[in-house]
């Protein structure tokens, strides 16, 4: 691996778990990192403890710069646009969660060998706010895809590690961009809609603290299972494929030939909406014909119901 991992983290408010996670940078045994924090507007000692945090490190190190203020999709959408046109390694960070001293190193040694672009994601280790009570996040049976990035994001931006060809596919990409959803749900299309090799490994490499300030929180239980249903009946999960279709669609000439087409057949498919017998059938037939998925049974029952009622 030539050069080091720049580390993007976004911060906001986060000075009551932030100290553990820049420790947990502190002792990664891959030490060859380079941390951009983005504060987004804190009023708490967040910003303090990033610069005596720098203080300890060598000189650029570790670098502390004003956020837009625009909520924390925006935020590191303003990190990725601000890397160098060559940006090499690149790994995102959330500021309250506390990375095993591998996680680093398992995303390098499992991307050393793949040309192209290509991303590194895992599994975490959820926990309380205390970091107790450890269980793994769900599994992803299925396999990584652009027919699955399309309807749902499975890499966990706090897991994300990106060669240097899928850094510099993302920045490049970034310029194009109004608004994401979320980062990592963008970078998980645009990789795999460019044939990138998306590799998710089924072992943790970071500690997820559940607490009440979240920005999406683990998407695991009967709740979330709940929360997916009514995000489907409310139109929030349309509302977020009109979000991603956009940036998409900025970015269209960075897909491959064949992902530009499903990608257009999806839009058509969604642009024929209400509850007409008529339009229904027709979403599902289109719908059965591109095999877009989700990763597990409950979810793809989501998936179709959306489509069923016009709000895919």
């Amino acid at each position: 691996m030539d050069g080091p991992v720049t580390i993007l983290m976004g911060v906001f408010q986060g000075a009551d778990h932030l100290q553990e996670q820049l420790d947990s940078f502190a002792a990664q045994d891959h030490a060859d990192w380079r941390l951009v924090a983005s504060d987004d507007g804190s009023r708490d000692a967040g910003p303090g403890l990033i610069r005596a945090f720098a203080a300890t490190r060598p000189e650029g190190m570790v670098r502390l710069v004003q956020g837009p203020a625009q909520g924390f999709a925006a935020n590191y959408l303003s990190m990725i646009r601000a890397l160098p046109k060559a940006p090499g390694w690149v790994a995102f960070s959330d500021q309250d969660d506390v990375w095993l001293p591998d996680r680093l190193s398992r995303g390098l040694a499992a991307l050393a060998a793949l040309d192209g672009p290509a991303l590194y994601c895992s599994r975490s280790y959820i926990t309380s706010n205390r970091l107790q009570d450890r269980r793994p996040s769900a599994p992803r049976p299925r396999p990584p895809s652009f027919c699955n990035a399309l309807v749902q994001n499975i890499a966990a931006g706090n897991t994300m590690l990106l060669n240097p060809a899928a850094a510099a596919l993302i920045r490049n990409a970034a310029d194009d961009v109004a608004a994401v959803v979320a980062h990592d749900w963008w970078v998980y299309m645009l990789v795999t809609g460019a044939g990138g090799r998306v590799v998710h490994d089924d072992r943790p490499t970071v500690l997820y603290r559940q607490h009440a300030a979240n920005a999406i929180g683990a998407n695991d239980g009967a709740m979330a299972k709940f929360r997916r249903l009514w995000q489907v009946m409310m139109g929030t999960f349309r509302d977020w494929n009109d979000v991603n279709a956009a940036a998409l669609a900025a970015s269209a000439h960075q897909l491959s030939p064949e992902a530009r087409a499903l990608f257009q057949d999806w839009q058509a498919m969604r642009q024929t909406r209400g509850l007409a017998s008529g339009g229904m059938l027709h979403r599902l037939l289109r719908l059965r014909r591109l095999r877009l998925y989700r990763q597990t049974a409950t979810s793809t029952m989501a998936l179709w119901l959306s489509a069923a009622i016009g709000r895919l």
